[in-house]
């Protein structure tokens, strides 16, 4: 099966690079190039790629607008180009669907490797990076109108996970969101991994989570997760 893939970045050397590199391995094609937003929400309906690469900062259209536009009536799974600054705009792009997040400096095996992993349908949170994104994302989370009123609203959602999920459930969703891996929880648990994945994948049903990130998004909002210091 070859995998398709679009790239959407408004720097030309680096969209260059990136098909290069995909056109040129066995078991991939690239079957779209945008420059900005609007041709990148273009070229994913058109093309109809496994997964689109998306750069955040674009003319025209940004990178958040157009994952959003694209989660929402494709299929296409949307992983995010992004420095390793990691800047605000990026969980923006998380909440709007995205599957992930890659690093503009990877490395071309590393590269394959996550477009392989989204376009799997599961979400890209590499081990080098995660903890520092999720730290990022709940000191960035939603700011509420007021402090009383997200206290609540985060009270209200640690009620509902509770109530929905098991003891273990909510244990194993605290580690999720801590950026740990079904290996790690594992171990964390002394359970088997095959045990751990079965958790994880009951949190995506009961949850109606896409991926892990929405997990991580779900834990933090709902207060369940306390914010990195």
């Amino acid at each position: 099966m070859t995998l398709r893939v679009a790239v959407a970045d408004d720097q030309a050397l680096v969209r260059v690079g990136f098909c290069g590199i995909i056109a040129a391995t066995p078991g991939f094609a690239v079957v779209g190039e945008a420059g900005n937003g609007v041709e990148a929400v273009e070229a994913a309906r058109q093309a109809r790629p496994d997964v689109i690469l998306m750069d955040v900062r674009m003319p025209v259209m940004d990178g958040i607008e157009a994952t959003r536009r694209i989660t929402e009536s494709t299929d296409v799974r949307a992983l995010i180009l992004t420095t390793f600054d990691l800047d605000e705009y990026v969980f923006a792009a998380l909440r709007a669907g995205a599957s992930g997040f890659l690093l503009k400096d990877t490395l071309p095996a590393d590269l394959l490797t996550a477009i392989r992993v989204v376009a799997a349908g599961d979400a890209l949170l590499a081990p080098s990076v995660t903890r520092r994104l999720i730290g990022e994302f709940a000191r960035a989370g939603p700011a509420p109108a007021a402090p009383q009123a997200g206290d609540a609203a985060a009270g209200q959602g640690r009620d509902k996970l509770q109530r929905v999920l098991t003891d273990r459930e909510l244990e194993v969703l605290t580690m999720v969101a801590r950026g740990m891996s079904n290996a790690e929880i594992a171990e964390e648990l002394t359970i088997s991994p095959a045990t751990a994945k079965t958790h994880v994948a009951h949190l995506l049903t009961k949850l109606d989570a896409r991926d892990r990130i929405q997990l991580v998004i779900i834990a933090y909002q709902s207060g369940l997760a306390i914010t990195p210091r």
